[in-house]
């Protein structure tokens, strides 16, 4: 009989550390299995500002509302992007009607700032047409980015023209007066003239 209580101790201890094991390869698949909700809107990341451009805007507080805000359309539901509109808009407005920075006060880049007003508004008004598609939702915060994007562009862009400018010995932006010399004219020696006739 001595011999019988190891023997079902062994067995019993066999039988629980396989019942683990099996749990732990079934919780393993579980989450290997996740889903991702189709009725997300997701976005790929756009064009962030420079270093440059970053410091310049730094002190730009309705800019920065706007690129805190703008993150939240990344990675966005349907019912989220058309809560959020509104706000969005005002914001887009008041930074749009508060350019801090004078390099930014260019027709060119106030024009990238209406265009991006105009579709935030856009946005805003679909938030109460209530036969409103997701698709036409999905399709119009990917327009939203987009913008936000080119905006971004624009602004890197003319930091980036002002790093070259500044690099440069030569200033391009004021025409350089090709002074005409008179007696520097460009003489044909004979041995040239010769092998021409």
């Amino acid at each position: 009989m001595r011999h019988i209580y190891p023997v079902l101790l062994i067995i019993i201890l066999l039988t629980f550390s396989c019942k683990d094991e099996r749990k732990v390869v079934e919780v393993s698949e579980n989450i290997d299995s996740l889903v991702v909700d189709s009725d997300r809107i997701v976005n790929n990341i756009s064009e962030t500002l420079i270093p440059n451009a970053k410091r310049a805007l730094n002190h730009w507080k309705e800019y920065k509302d706007v690129d805190s805000f703008m993150l939240k359309y990344y990675n966005v539901s349907n019912l989220e992007a058309l809560n959020n509109a509104k706000e969005l808009s005002d914001l887009v407005q008041i930074m749009k009607d508060s350019i801090r920075v004078d390099k930014l006060k260019e027709k060119n880049v106030v024009a990238r700032f209406n265009v991006l007003h105009n579709e935030t508004l856009r946005l805003s008004d679909m938030a109460n047409i209530p036969s409103i598609s997701k698709d036409e939702v999905k399709e119009e915060v990917k327009k939203i980015i987009e913008l936000y994007s080119a905006v971004n562009s624009k602004i890197n862009t003319i930091y980036k023209a002002e790093d070259i400018q500044n690099a440069l010995d030569v200033d391009t932006e004021v025409p350089i007066e090709i002074e005409k010399q008179n007696d520097a004219r460009v003489k044909i020696s004979p041995r040239v003239s010769r092998k021409k006739q």
